[in-house]
C-alpha cells in the first residue's frame, strides 16, 4: 500500500512548478552557500601573518584535496538514483565506504615527505617558503575526502526521499561550524593562517558528514525494512555504472589548470589572470542555480519518467530566467558595480572584464541544460556519455584556447570566455544523441503532443488490436 501510495505522489499531474520549486531550492541554496565558504576562510587568512605565503600554500593544499576527492564527488548522484531499498543500500555503502577508504589512502600517501616534496618541488615548483606550509596544511586536510564522500552519499539518499531541507541544513551546520572554528583559532591561537584555513575547513565538512547521517536515520530504519526486486544490482553493475561519473569528474576539475596556464601565455596574461577568478566567481553565482537541478531530476522523474514534462519545463524557465539576469548585469551599469566596487578591480581591469563576461551570459542556461541532460541518462543507468562529453567539453575548450592564443593573437581572458562557452555547447550538443536515443527508447512525449488526438498513432494502434474501433454517430 505504501508504495503505490508514493508511486501516485511523483505522478506528473500532482508535480507542478511550485513542488519543483520546493525541492529545488533548498538546494540551490546549498550551492550558494558553498560558495561563500572560500572567501570566507580567504578573509581570515589574509588578516594574519604572512598572506601571501599563507594564501598560496592555503590554495594549494586545497587543490590537492579536490584532485584527491574527485572519484567521491559525483557519489551523491549515484545514491539519489540508486537507493531504494536494503539490498541497493547496504552494496553502495559498502561501495562508497570502500572508495572513501581509498581517497583517504591516497591522501595520506600525497603528504608522505618524499611523494610531497616531488609533487611540490619538481611537478609544481612551489616555492620552499610555500611548500613547508602547505605541506602541514595538505595533512591538515587528511579528513576532506573521506568526509566529502561520506556526506555526499547520504545528502543523496536524504535528495532520493524529497528531504532536500535537511541537506541545507547540513550545509549550514558546516558553514558555522568552519566559521567557528576558523575565528576560535584565529582569536586564541599562534596556528599559521594555511593551518587555520584547513582545520576550518577540515572541521565544518566533518561535522556536515555526522549531521547529515543523523538525519537519515530515519529513512535508513524503513530501508532495512524495504526489499525492491531488482534484475541487477550487483557490485560489477555499480562498477560499470559508476566510474564514467568519477571519471568525469577529474576532466572537469582539469578545466581550471589548463584555463590558467593559456591565460599565462597569451596577450595581457597578468590582467587575464587577475581578472579570471573574479568573472569566474560573478558567473559561478548564476551558474550554481543550475548544479543542484541534476539531483532534482534523478529524484523527481520516476521510473516510468511519467514526470519529464513538467521537470523539463522547470529546467527551461530556470536556465532562461538566469541567463537573462546574468545578462541584466553584463549589459547594464551593474558589471561596473561589480568588477570595480565589489572586486576591487581597477577601472582598466574592470573595462577588460566585461567582453568576456558578456560572451559567458549563456553558461547559466548551458549548465541548467546540461544538468537535466545528465539527471535524465543516470535514471536511466547510461553514465558513459557523460563521461565523453566532459573529455569533449575539455578537448574543444583546449583547442580554442589553442587557436585564439598562439594563431590569432587574442587576449586572454577573451579567448578564455570564447573556449569556455564552445566547449560547453559542444557537451550540450553530444548529449543530445543518446537523451533522444532514450527518450525514444523510453517511448516519452511531450504532454502537447500527447493530448492531441492522433489519427496514424490511433490506427497503428487498432491494427495491433489494443483498442476498438471508433464509433461513428448515426441517426
Amino acid at each position: 500500500m505504501n508504495n503505490k501510495l508514493m508511486d501516485k505522489q511523483s505522478d506528473s499531474e500532482n508535480l507542478n512548478a511550485w513542488k519543483i520549486f520546493k525541492f529545488w531550492i533548498p538546494l540551490s541554496i546549498t550551492w550558494l552557500m558553498m560558495a561563500t565558504e572560500g572567501p570566507l576562510v580567504a578573509a581570515v587568512i589574509a588578516r594574519l601573518a604572512f598572506p601571501t605565503y599563507n594564501l598560496a600554500a592555503y590554495g594549494v593544499a586545497f587543490a590537492i584535496a579536490l584532485l584527491v576527492e574527485a572519484p567521491v564527488v559525483m557519489i551523491i548522484s549515484a545514491s539519489t538514483a540508486l537507493v531504494k531499498d536494503r539490498c541497493s543500500y547496504v552494496k553502495l555503502r559498502n561501495f562508497i565506504f570502500l572508495l572513501i577508504l581509498l581517497v583517504t589512502f591516497i591522501q595520506l600517501v600525497v603528504v608522505i615527505p618524499p611523494v610531497f616534496n616531488f609533487i611540490a618541488h619538481r611537478i609544481i615548483k612551489l616555492d620552499p617558503r610555500i611548500s613547508s606550509l602547505a605541506h602541514l596544511a595538505t595533512l591538515i586536510m587528511l579528513p576532506w575526502p573521506g568526509s566529502i564522500g561520506y556526506r555526499r552519499f547520504y545528502q543523496g539518499i536524504l535528495i532520493g526521499h524529497q528531504q532536500t531541507r535537511k541537506v541545507a541544513l547540513g550545509t549550514i551546520i558546516r558553514l558555522i561550524s568552519m566559521s567557528a572554528t576558523a575565528l576560535i583559532l584565529y582569536k586564541f591561537t599562534n596556528l599559521k593562517g594555511a593551518y587555520v584555513g584547513t582545520a576550518a575547513l577540515s572541521a565544518g565538512v566533518s561535522l556536515e558528514a555526522a549531521a547529515t547521517r543523523f538525519m537519515s536515520r530515519e529513512i535508513l530504519s524503513k530501508l532495512k525494512h524495504k526489499f525492491v526486486a531488482t534484475a541487477d544490482f550487483s557490485y560489477s553493475f555499480l562498477i560499470k555504472f559508476y566510474y564514467p561519473l568519477a571519471l568525469t569528474s577529474y576532466l572537469i576539475l582539469g578545466i581550471h589548470p589548463l584555463v590558467t596556464y593559456f591565460l599565462s601565455q597569451g596577450r595581457l596574461s597578468i590582467e587575464s589572470l587577475a581578472i579570471f577568478p573574479v568573472l569566474n566567481s560573478l558567473v559561478f553565482i548564476f551558474r550554481s542555480f543550475g548544479f543542484s537541478y541534476q539531483e532534482v531530476g534523478i529524484a523527481l522523474l520516476g521510473n516510468d519518467y511519467k514526470n519529464y514534462q513538467p521537470l523539463k519545463s522547470f529546467a527551461f524557465k530556470l536556465g532562461l530566467s538566469t541567463t537573462v539576469a546574468l545578462a541584466l548585469v553584463a549589459f547594464t551599469p551593474l558589471s561596473m558595480l561589480w568588477f570595480h566596487y565589489v572586486s576591487g578591480l581597477s577601472d582598466i581591469l574592470a573595462n577588460l572584464a566585461i567582453l568576456p563576461l558578456s560572451v559567458l551570459i549563456l553558461m547559466p542556461a548551458l549548465t541548467t541544460l546540461l544538468s537535466w541532460q545528465r539527471s535524465f541518462l543516470v535514471k536511466a543507468g547510461c553514465t558513459y556519455p557523460i563521461t565523453i562529453a566532459t573529455g569533449l567539453e575539455v578537448f574543444i575548450l583546449m583547442l580554442v584556447l589553442y587557436v585564439g592564443i598562439n594563431l590569432w593573437g587574442m587576449v586572454g581572458i577573451n579567448a578564455a570566455a570564447f573556449a569556455l562557452l564552445l566547449g560547453r555547447i559542444s557537451a550540450n550538443i553530444y548529449l543530445f544523441i543518446p537523451y533522444y536515443r532514450i527518450k525514444k527508447r523510453k517511448d516519452i512525449i511531450s504532454d502537447k503532443f500527447a493530448k492531441l488526438p492522433s489519427i496514424m498513432n490511433w490506427s497503428r494502434r487498432l491494427y495491433h488490436g489494443r483498442v476498438t474501433p471508433l464509433k461513428t454517430k448515426g441517426p
